[in-house]
């Protein structure tokens, strides 16, 4: 029978605690990232469509931030 020491089966814990951590991390790096980006990217072409410069861009990027901090309070609660 092989069977693995207390030690090794802690070591597997840590590490599965570790890696979870970092994709947790990762996920919320990316969606505010992401977010905050594409509100820009649509403000822009919003502004280049209407010929309303800065002003869509503006107000885009803050509903994006809104949004960011939003995702953000959402993945805390899970």
């Amino acid at each position: 029978m092989n069977r693995q020491p207390n030690k090794d089966k802690r070591s597997n814990s840590q590490d599965r605690n570790i890696f979870r951590g970092l994709a947790y991390f990762s996920q919320i790096t990316v969606t505010l990232i992401t977010t905050v980006l594409v509100s820009v990217f649509i403000g822009k072409y919003l502004d280049t469509k209407f010929n309303t410069s800065p002003w869509l861009l503006l107000v885009s990027t803050l509903l994006g931030i809104a949004a960011a901090i939003m995702n953000l309070f959402y993945m805390g609660k899970r």
